[in-house]
């Protein structure tokens, strides 16, 4: 084979490595492929890549911001290498990016809405002979029924009677038809403990025969459904109304003994230095702080 026909056929395959060695941002592309393997291989180290329940949508770019500017004066004076990594944040409900770890997406960080996928993540990895850290507490949520087109605001406590009044009778005397919502108690844990408040109360069961109840796909669905009145009335986290400054009257807050507690954990899982890092500053008093003003209920780590 002459050496232009040697070129020509070589000429895909280096088309191939220079895509896979790119970035993701557009503007960015052309340098990435002409850079050497190993400043690729850095610039991905530099990427804190977090999978992140819907429901912190609302609170975790704040701790995000703090983190950044208090690691950032820690580090002041160092390289730009040693500098604070970029973090890239996916939401969505705990089971869904449960699914996508177990299917090898490149994530080093998952917090979940619940305690009980990053324990099956850390089962799983036990079992097949790999070494993880432990999970770890990081926020509890709450609970609140709210409503953007119905008035709640003469309820005082959500109970047995209230619920059979607002969800039944009083749409029966009405004669008009609500609908509820709850994120998917299968992948969201805030729509189990939803769930499992209803069924506490005796009214879950006719609601669901009545097909009363709408199923969002995680919590920040059950958000948008209840707050553009596509449903009547949702089941949504208390921190995604604060965040979205709602009105106080619009809402109700569910006891926190009314329901399974929303304690919600992480775990680091990559080799990433930066996802432990983050991790231990989520369980600090300043991070702990904006969770609070955020609409959590503190947490408490050995």
């Amino acid at each position: 084979m002459t050496p232009n026909l040697k070129l020509i056929a070589s000429l895909p395959a280096l088309l191939i490595l220079a895509s896979c060695s790119g970035s993701s941002n557009p503007e960015n592309k052309d340098a990435a492929s002409h850079a050497p393997a190993d400043d690729s291989k850095a610039e991905s180290d530099q990427v804190l890549r977090i999978a992140a329940a819907a429901n912190l949508a609302g609170v975790l770019p704040a701790v995000i911001e703090a983190y950044q500017a208090e690691d950032g004066q820690n580090k002041s004076g160092q390289n730009a290498e040693d500098q604070n990594p970029k973090i890239e944040v996916t939401y969505a409900s705990s089971g869904k990016l449960f699914a996508q770890i177990n299917s090898g997406a490149p994530y080093d960080l998952f917090l979940s809405a619940d305690q009980d996928f990053p324990a099956k993540y850390a089962q799983q990895q036990a079992s097949a002979k790999v070494t993880v850290q432990a999970p770890f507490t990081y926020a509890r949520g709450q609970l609140a029924l709210y409503s953007s087109n119905q008035d709640i605001s003469s309820i005082e406590n959500l109970d047995q009677a209230s619920l059979q009044q607002l969800f039944i009778t009083q749409p029966t005397q009405n004669n008009i038809a609500i609908k509820i919502t709850l994120a998917n108690p299968e992948l969201a844990p805030y729509g189990a403990s939803a769930q499992a408040f209803l069924q506490q109360q005796g009214v879950y069961d006719e609601l669901n025969d009545e097909k009363k109840l709408i199923q969002a796909e995680n919590i920040g669905q059950a958000f948008q459904y209840a707050h553009t009145a596509t449903t009547d009335y949702g089941f949504v986290a208390l921190s995604q109304l604060i965040s979205a400054e709602v009105e106080p009257s619009k809402y109700l807050i569910l006891q926190p003994d009314s329901y399974p507690a929303i304690l919600q954990d992480g775990i680091v899982v990559s080799d990433s230095a930066a996802a432990t890092d983050f991790s231990h500053y989520l369980q600090s008093a300043p991070a702990q702080k904006l969770f609070a003003d955020a609409g959590y209920l503190p947490v408490t780590n050995p």
